[in-house]
């Protein structure tokens, strides 16, 4: 049967995402168990697992109603805030999912929290709230370098992988990375693109690897543009990846 991934659009911005067949699914950090189930409901196939990538209530607030109707497997970080994971996993575990028989490879991804995790393969990377479409997770509970190392493992992934991102955030992305780059011809087009997807009711994830490295600020932290732009931004910048980061970070959050 052919494997496929569903956008489940949930709350006010999230993903839920589910890989499925024709006759049974595993969710990706379902944070509302009602649109999870709607969808299984629609696709008709039966829920035999969830990942979870951290500990937001966004990302596992449907948890718990869905172990309890459904009876199933849940695998996630090491967290105590995750008190429903069945099948703790860490950094370089590989795991493989029963009847669909698809192989990830867990990534830790601190930053965004301190126990994010991703998981990937050489065509799906479940990157949670660390890489968005155009943009990164908000530092919560983490350090500029921190997130610079998890970008950079994600960066070393296969490009032509598909990234499925917590997060509907593109168009508000855009206008960021614009202001960074704003001669980037990849990003103009993937604004342009995305503004379109968007007035249709369309999502924009996932979207190819090498596009987000070709477009990305927080990917490009060592590009000489990007560098030059958070100087520009703040003649305090320094020139490492994590220190341009953390300029792009602060300045993004300022922009809100």
């Amino acid at each position: 049967m052919t494997i496929r991934v569903e956008a489940i659009p949930a709350l006010e911005s999230n993903y839920i995402w589910m890989i499925h067949n024709d006759a049974v699914a595993y969710l990706v950090d379902p944070g509302c168990a009602n649109a999870a189930e709607q969808a299984l409901k629609d696709h008709g196939v039966a829920l035999i697992g969830i990942l979870v990538t951290h500990h937001h209530q966004d990302h596992i607030g449907g948890v718990d109603q869905l172990i309890a109707t459904h009876n199933v497997p849940v695998w996630g970080p090491i967290d105590e805030r995750i008190q429903q994971v069945t099948h703790p996993v860490k950094d370089g575990d590989e795991l493989i999912l029963p009847t669909l028989e698809i192989g990830f490879r867990v990534i830790a991804t601190p930053g965004h929290t301190s126990t994010h995790v991703a998981y990937a393969n050489d065509s799906m990377i479940f990157a949670g709230d660390t890489l968005f479409s155009m943009g990164c997770g908000r530092l919560f509970e983490g350090t500029p370098a921190q997130m610079q190392r998890s970008l950079d493992r994600l960066a070393e992934l296969n490009p032509h992988a598909l990234v499925y991102a917590g997060h509907e955030y593109t168009q508000s992305n855009c206008a960021f990375a614009m202001a960074v780059e704003p001669s980037n011809a990849v990003t103009k087009d993937r604004c342009r693109v995305a503004a379109e997807l968007r007035d249709h009711g369309q999502p924009t994830l996932p979207v190819i690897l090498a596009e987000e490295l070709a477009s990305n600020p927080f990917l490009r932290t060592r590009e000489p543009n990007v560098v030059m732009a958070a100087r520009e931004h703040d003649p305090q910048c320094g020139t490492t990846a994590s220190e341009v980061f953390a300029t792009l970070r602060a300045w993004k959050d300022g922009a809100h």
